[in-house]
């Protein structure tokens, strides 16, 4: 271990055998998932957390441990995904010996007899620990190594942080019958030891070469968190090659990490021109010329319609695609606008807005 804990554990997972291959999904939050429904389960949290669905708070040079429950069976493997994008691996490593978790236990690293303990390190920010469990032991010498014999953790040789973890162990994992394997993650914030009025900002994203604008100004890529932001409420966009903007707002809390992930509809096709001025312009908003979709007409569309309404003074508060379209929510005073777009039959797109209006009394 390298950066944020001083050293960390947590195991997990379970699995039964399939005859297919199931291909790994990558997920702006969960790192990489299962895309089936596989008859074995794993839970991973941290100490602080004993419901594993949190984000508790760590200060630099706190004590820390995690724990794991398995329903059968498995070897268990960990990573640590820090703040700046760097990867560690927690899991195996030199000090607890075997990765193998007996099936229906609870195993909490470290132990409470154990003649050491772990701390968390900086930087600080949004720290996600990820648990892969496999019926069967995986080979990870293209992931990580150890470099030296007194090496007590091994080193983690993928670029690219999150998404680059992501797309090699989904190489490990694609080959593998469909339910044997499954993964799992923990959320963990390492908050700095004095108080600050300086928040910091997570976003993740389930594609490559994405950019964060908030507030207008350029941070730079995701899969990282920012730290030192002004405490508030900001527009926030992130912006991938290929895809529609994903647009929405978010509350810098001090003290605090937001977590905003994002995960990209399919890439859009590259703009074709007619050759008419007049249906270039017509695609361009709708999407679609001569028979040829350019880009998502119920994208254009949902995009149209936001503007329309924060002409009139809302604020776009979340953007999420749906299996036909898109759905918005955006908020003016006690006034919630539902923004839904959907593709229906014949090129059609239909626009529906709902409002809603809160009364005190």
């Amino acid at each position: 271990m390298k950066s944020n804990l001083t050293t960390l554990l947590a195991l997990g997972a379970a699995a039964t055998l399939s005859t297919a291959g199931a291909q790994a999904k990558i997920s702006a939050q969960s790192i990489i998932v299962n895309p089936t429904q596989p008859d074995l389960s794993v839970s991973v949290r941290v100490s602080k957390d004993t419901s594993g669905n949190q984000n508790p708070a760590y200060r630099i040079g706190e004590a820390i441990s995690v724990s794991a429950t398995v329903n059968r069976d498995a070897y268990v493997y960990l990573f640590n995904v820090n703040p700046d994008g760097s990867v560690d691996q927690v899991l195996p490593n030199r000090l607890s010996g075997a990765n193998f978790v007996k099936a229906n236990t609870t195993t909490t690293f470290p132990a409470a007899d154990a003649n050491f303990t772990y701390t968390v390190d900086g930087p600080i920010g949004q720290n996600k620990v990820l648990a892969l469990a496999s019926l069967t032991p995986l080979n990870l010498d293209q992931i990580s190594q150890f470099k030296t014999a007194q090496d007590q953790f091994a080193t983690v040789s993928t670029q690219g942080g999150q998404a680059g973890l992501a797309q090699a162990l989904s190489i490990v994992v694609n080959p593998l019958p469909q339910n044997s394997w499954v993964t799992d993650t923990a959320f963990y914030t390492v908050a700095a030891q004095t108080p600050v009025t300086t928040g910091s900002l997570f976003v993740g994203t389930n594609v490559a070469n994405a950019t964060v604008i908030l507030n207008g100004q350029r941070l730079g890529g995701a899969n990282v968190t920012y730290s030192n932001l002004r405490a508030g409420t900001y527009p926030v966009r992130v912006q991938a090659p290929g895809y529609s903007d994903y647009s929405t707002t978010v509350t810098v809390r001090s003290g605090g990490t937001t977590n905003l992930n994002v995960e990209f509809a399919q890439a859009l096709a590259a703009p074709v021109s007619s050759g008419n001025p007049v249906l270039d312009l017509i695609g361009n908003l709708l999407g679609a010329i001569a028979g040829t979709t350019i880009q998502d007409p119920a994208r254009s569309a949902f995009d149209q319609k936001v503007r329309d309404l924060q002409a009139q003074g809302y604020v776009l508060q979340q953007t999420r695609p749906t299996s036909t379209g898109y759905s918005g929510t955006l908020v003016k005073g006690a006034t919630t606008a539902t923004l839904t777009v959907d593709r229906g039959a014949n090129r059609t797109v239909r626009v529906n807005v709902s409002e809603s209006t809160t009364y005190q009394y």
